[in-house]
């Protein structure tokens, strides 16, 4: 993987508060004055234990959830009070669930050809545009897992493996700024995630994706990507770049892990 990166930020989080059940007796403080930023060409990998603030951050950034004071911006664009639907057209997101990437009862080629008319105005023409076909099947056929012959098939008789290769398919068809991974091997056999795994490296390298990606598998975050994040209690306890991360291994994660008592993970 290319792995130059450009000292440019293309996502910035800027002084964030983040409170949850604000003015209860659950009142949670989990951001206060985080800042954080991701720069083009970097391919960020994420850890950390449940609650430490990694799914929020990645909500921030996609939308999901608004901050309560401090500024998301994107590619020098203060996206802040911007709602999830517009961010979308600029940040592709697969999810845990392989379920949430597509549309179940669509057909293969009906899911890639809504996701091939992504920030384009829908007129009352026909949904399948069939001078495409031969391109999705060629992008199908990248994948290697014989779906490119199964253009008809609804994608819910898909495995998850399969399901979740075509939603990176479907994140990544039209150009985007940003490419957010949210544990996206999390609900798959270890078969299918060394494959998702194997074809994620791959589209982020032939895209020049800027990337962040969370995950529980520490493996993982140590041999892919440029960047080496570790989360706790909504700070950044590591924030390894390249040729430092190059130097971790997973026993090493493991003992700051065990050093603030956090639950291992994978």
């Amino acid at each position: 993987m290319n792995t130059l990166i450009d000292v440019e930020e293309m996502i910035s989080l800027e002084h964030i508060d983040k409170r949850f059940n604000p003015q209860t007796v659950n009142e949670t403080v989990l951001f206060e004055d985080f800042n954080f930023s991701i720069y083009k060409g970097e391919f960020v990998s994420i850890v950390g234990s449940n609650g430490s603030g990694k799914t929020t951050l990645l909500n921030l950034i996609c939308g999901t959830i608004m901050p309560d004071s401090g500024k998301v911006i994107l590619d020098g664009e203060d996206i802040s009070t911007m709602p999830e639907y517009r961010r979308s057209q600029r940040i592709g997101r697969v999810f845990q669930d392989p379920a949430k990437g597509t549309c179940p009862s669509l057909s293969i080629l009906e899911n890639l050809s809504l996701a091939d008319c992504k920030n384009q105005s829908y007129n009352l023409e026909k949904a399948v545009n069939k001078t495409r076909i031969d391109f999705y099947r060629t992008s199908l056929e990248k994948l290697h897992l014989g779906l490119e012959d199964k253009l008809h098939m609804p994608v819910g008789l898909l495995s998850g493996g399969q399901r979740q290769a075509l939603a990176m398919l479907i994140a990544t068809m039209t150009p985007i700024d940003l490419l957010v991974l949210d544990e996206h091997t999390a609900a798959l056999d270890p078969k299918s995630s060394e494959v998702i795994m194997d074809l994620t490296e791959k589209v982020i390298s032939e895209k020049g994706l800027t990337t962040v990606m969370v995950t529980h598998n520490l493996r993982y975050a140590v041999n892919y990507g440029t960047r080496l994040v570790m989360m706790h209690q909504g700070r950044t306890v590591i924030d390894a770049s390249e040729e430092l991360k190059n130097q971790y291994k997973i026993e090493d994660l493991l003992k700051v892990f065990n050093s603030i008592s956090i639950e291992c993970g994978n």
